[in-house]
């Protein structure tokens, strides 16, 4: 039976993004076969499931009026799946942009765990710049963590089963 992702202290400041005010992590066990940060990412975050783009399809329809940027607000940024890849290594995906009420990051951190297994976190860090952007991550932080959780548990199971 595979493990759920688990909840990880994150520490102030971190170097993904300094001011942060705001940070989950989650991590997760994933035997099997090595894999980079960026591939990892591909894989947690590349395609979402339909409920997953309903929501985010709502999200986007409810924050437009205030002038906030949609998800794939990338410009000339790579992307994965909502998210423009700020900076890429073989241990850590860093992925995010900055907007009017927030900037956050989501950052993939791969390290080895024993010869047949890696752990693989997300950590998800926001610095809240306007009360809007206070407000926004009350609001969607129930579902931030079922998204995280969901995603990230995708790592654990085989290739062909990733839909």
């Amino acid at each position: 039976m595979p493990q759920s992702p688990r909840s990880v202290p994150v520490t102030f400041p971190h170097p993904a993004l300094p001011l942060a005010d705001w940070a989950d992590c989650y991590e997760l066990l994933v035997p099997g076969q090595a894999t980079t940060a960026i591939s990892a990412a591909r894989r947690a975050l590349g395609d979402f499931p339909a409920w997953v783009r309903a929501l985010m399809w709502l999200r986007n329809a409810v924050v437009s009026p205030f002038g906030l940027k949609g998800s794939g607000a990338g410009g000339k940024h790579e992307m994965i799946g909502f998210f423009p890849i700020i900076s890429q290594s073989s241990e850590q995906a860093v992925l995010g942009f900055d907007d009017t009420h927030l900037d956050f990051r989501i950052v993939v951190d791969v390290r080895q765990a024993g010869e047949l297994a890696q752990r693989v976190s997300v950590t998800t860090l926001v610095r809240r710049k306007i009360l809007l952007g206070k407000i926004y991550i009350a609001v969607i932080t129930p579902f931030h963590r079922l998204i995280v959780k969901t995603m990230l548990a995708r790592l654990a199971r085989p290739l062909a089963s990733i839909s």
